[in-house]
């Protein structure tokens, strides 16, 4: 069986031939969207994941089997790269990019200065989600319903763990790996140290992306218009609220959290304290991943290949 991929919902044709058309138009446009700027640069086809190295932008151009690089202070193209078979998640170990291949059987390795593959390494089928724990990659599988880790360094395999069913996302507390399973609507957590099950939350809907805002998870629920959030600690809930439609990535910004909604091309911005909506940005055409760069969010626009920089300007 295949693996879910984007677009869970699909794109009508009228709508393309409307992205060919404003892509056409203009490879870079900007909008107010007061108090704050957003900016649209062109990447590659089908943009998914992104993700922030201290200076550049990374994106996953998922239906050309290429990341892209741009500079994070002006969008400007640093450069296109292969990255392995549909990559649809990114991560950054410090000095080099991640790339899960979701329609193979591994993930790429790349140089970031600048994109040189350094390897490309097997992993159970159909890998998704990705993240780093400081020293290991750890890749999710949804088909086989389980997490690798792997050494960093070399790629060397040093435990595959079960995690619920349809894994996606994962992300890295400090101390803990959490993932999203995805099919059973439940969230696993594992000691990052050695892969211990330290529980599974149940929690509604389909969990997709995580956020770690340093005390709460925040998981995106795909098939709803709603974040939940698990207190870390002891995954107690501490609350769920109505974002957009159809929620996919989420990140946080040091205060707030910030929702992409893949169904009403929209970005939410929640107070991380209580949940409370403070503005609804509109984006591109399905927007999945973000990422926040210490001073702007970023936003992967499937639909329409862009990328959204949102940056506030207010004095």
């Amino acid at each position: 069986m295949k693996t879910i991929k984007l677009p869970t919902l699909c794109i009508s044709a009228t709508l393309l031939s409307m992205v060919s058309a404003f892509i056409a138009s203009s490879a870079r446009a900007q909008q107010a969207d007061k108090p704050d700027l957003i900016q649209n640069f062109p990447v590659g086809s089908g943009p998914a994941d992104v993700i922030f190295d201290g200076s550049n932008i990374w994106i996953g151009n998922t239906n050309d089997d290429t990341v892209t690089k741009l500079r994070a202070s002006d969008g400007a193209l640093l450069g296109t790269f292969p990255a392995g078979d549909y990559p649809q998640y990114l991560a950054f170990d410090r000095a080099n990019i991640w790339a899960s291949d979701t329609d193979g059987p591994g993930v790429t390795k790349l140089r970031a200065s600048d994109g040189t593959i350094l390897g490309a390494f097997t992993v159970p089928d159909a890998p998704e989600g990705i993240t780093f724990d400081g020293a290991s990659i750890w890749v999710t599988s949804q088909e086989e319903s389980v997490v690798t880790k792997m050494r960093a360094s070399d790629g060397f395999l040093e435990g595959t763990f079960r995690t619920g069913t349809g894994p996606r996302g994962v992300i890295f507390d400090g101390t803990n790996i959490w993932v999203a399973n995805y099919l059973d609507g439940s969230i696993t957590k594992l000691l990052a140290s050695d892969g211990t099950l330290l529980g599974t939350v149940p929690i509604p809907g389909s969990p997709m992306y995580l956020v770690f805002d340093g005390a709460k998870i925040w998981a995106t629920n795909l098939l709803g218009s709603t974040v939940d959030v698990l207190r870390a600690r002891d995954g107690a809930s501490k609350g769920t609220f109505v974002v957009g439609n159809a929620p996919y990535g989420i990140t946080f910004d040091g205060t707030n959290i910030w929702v992409a909604n893949f169904n009403d091309d929209t970005v939410r911005r929640l107070r991380a304290r209580d949940g409370t909506v403070t503005h609804t940005f509109h984006v591109g055409v399905n927007p999945v991943g973000i990422a926040y760069d210490g001073n702007s969010i970023w936003v992967a626009n499937y639909g329409d290949n862009t990328v959204s920089k949102i940056t506030h300007t207010e004095p």
